[in-house]
């Protein structure tokens, strides 16, 4: 049995990415600040975007970009991010989002399974960079370092080689159902990483589907600290802030001083995070020494926040927390607690334990995965758990290159198999349990990773903590481990972690092994990368 999104439906434009957020921009909005460089002071107005965007797009054409090319994207949050990402959809190419983090092997990688033309990327990078565009085989003049010396000088066009002459955007014609502008990978933790197709009809869908549910206003700023080579900060941040016409004040990286200090001076009114953050917020006695107090609402995704890590956020920022869900494959967002439910549903929030409800213009479904039958909406309560499908127009085109694996994912009638474990309410509201694919089975009993470490983060004395299975070599069975990172000058013991766990939980869910470490290895997105502890 499928539910449908409680929200309205809402219109989704037959139109470009570029002419969604830009094309209708009223004159009124054009000298509003859209960025701001924390750093320097530097702020880039609405009309001074738009004019780099045509100009970036302008100078790829020049160079023979065009529809159907691909252009590679290695950067942090910078203003020029927006120019570039824009420039080269504005441009009819693709733009392949790249993890900053990525080494020269894994930037090769991916520049070459997109059949990437170009590459893109800021002088802190440039070594890297320039080794994976050896490796494919790049010219140099293919290889544009934004910040960098210069064509005449290193070879390597800047930005100003760039934005310079101000060319013309080219007239490109394409259809936006169908045609790629996001061409970012799936995270691999479960996996090879793919190439997702995301057309220029999913990000605007994806757009418009999140408006009535955001309650983002042109007076709203926004601080910008997640990625936005990643789908979340790409979405959600980027395009989401610049069609609402807010302002955004761009990070590169986290810094707990720097976000707060960014949030004091720029008197931002929304935050969107991942849950580690939402841990420095809750327990840092720092957070005390800043005046906080312009933040209404702050939201978090990438990873399951706990009902009782969130609360405590909102408790002591005097703010409104809320969670949504999603994946690269749905361009991101397909499940939302609104930013005032009251208003757009006339009931209260859900639990923070919940990833609210599945946004207008889609449907849901929740399957039993050891028997394919359909689970109801329950009477009461929760359903029982299933994996969660989704159908809607923000659903990826498929997997570049590989039909096999978009099969496996997205059905005959639509729906995409996220692979995630969820309950349902009466009302459609979802609740994520876990990955499929990351459940514990002890002893015939599914355990899963995300309830234990919710549960050890409530801990005064843990700072951070993740959960895998790992074979018990006694017994053979798999087992809950803990990988702890403790509060600094606490004293922590394994046997503590294990009583507290014990005295909370059911006994097939206790952890019983622990490891003590300095940090969580996780993606720039926040997801806990259980490979990487696994080795």
């Amino acid at each position: 049995m499928s539910f449908t999104s409680p929200f309205p439906d809402v219109e989704i434009p037959d139109v470009s990415l570029y002419d969604f957020l830009f094309g209708s921009i009223a004159d009124a909005d054009l000298d509003r600040v859209a960025l701001v460089d924390p750093k320097s002071g530097a702020e880039t107005t609405y009309r001074q975007l738009i004019a780099q965007i045509n100009a970036a797009a302008g100078a790829l054409a020049a160079r023979g970009i065009g529809v159907g090319d691909v252009v590679g994207v290695l950067s942090p949050n910078v203003p020029a991010f927006a120019t570039v990402f824009h420039g080269i959809l504005r441009a009819g190419a693709a733009a392949t989002t790249i993890n900053a983090l990525f080494t020269a092997p894994e930037i090769a990688k991916q520049l070459r399974n997109s059949q990437a033309k170009m590459l893109v990327t800021v002088s802190p990078m440039a070594e890297q960079a320039k080794a994976a565009a050896a490796e494919v085989g790049f010219a140099d003049d293919a290889l544009v370092i934004l910040d960098g010396e210069g064509l005449a000088t290193s070879g390597h066009p800047n930005a100003i080689d760039l934005l310079g002459p101000n060319l013309a955007a080219p007239d490109v014609s394409f259809d936006p159902n169908t045609h790629i502008a996001a061409l970012p990978y799936s995270s691999g933790t479960t996996g090879n990483p793919k190439g997702v197709m995301l057309t220029h009809r999913n990000l605007v869908a994806n757009v418009a589907q999140l408006k009535p549910l955001q309650g983002m206003t042109p007076d709203d700023v926004v601080i910008a600290v997640l990625p936005f080579f990643h789908i979340y900060g790409m979405t959600v941040l980027l395009n989401a802030a610049l069609f609402n016409r807010a302002r955004l004040v761009i990070m590169p990286r986290f810094d707990l001083v720097e976000f707060l200090e960014n949030i004091q001076n720029h008197k931002v009114t929304n935050a969107y995070i991942a849950p580690p953050i939402a841990v420095a917020l809750a327990k840092h006695p720092i957070v005390d020494n800043y005046d906080l107090s312009s933040l209404r609402s702050m939201m978090s995704g990438a990873a399951p926040l706990d009902d009782e890590l969130g609360k405590a956020v909102a408790k002591r920022l005097d703010l409104h927390m809320l969670q949504g869900y999603g994946m690269s494959e749905l361009s991101p967002v397909s499940h939302l607690i609104p930013d005032d439910t009251k208003a757009v549903l006339g009931q209260e929030d859900p639990p923070l334990s919940s990833t609210g409800w599945a946004v207008p213009n889609s449907v849901n479904k929740i399957v039993d995965p050891a028997t394919g039958a359909d689970i109801p909406l329950p009477a009461e309560g929760l359903s029982e758990p299933g994996e969660l499908w989704v159908k809607g127009p923000n659903v990826m085109l498929g997997y570049l290159d590989n039909d096999q694996a978009t099969a496996d994912t997205i059905d005959a009638d639509g729906f995409l198999h996220t692979g995630d474990l969820a309950q349902v309410d009466p009302t459609g509201c979802v609740y994520i349990v876990d990955r499929l694919k990351e459940l514990i089975k002890y002893k015939g009993y599914q355990v899963p990773p995300a309830e234990l470490e919710a549960l050890l983060l409530t801990h005064p004395k843990i700072a951070d903590a993740a959960v895998i299975g790992v074979i018990e070599e006694d017994t053979g069975e798999e087992i809950p481990k803990a990988f702890v990172v403790a509060q600094p000058d606490t004293e922590l013991t394994a046997y503590e972690v294990i009583d507290f766990v014990a005295a909370k939980v059911a006994p097939h869910k206790k952890v019983r092994a622990v490891e003590f470490i300095e940090a969580i290895p996780k993606s720039s997105a926040g997801k806990i990368l259980r490979k990487d502890l696994r080795k």
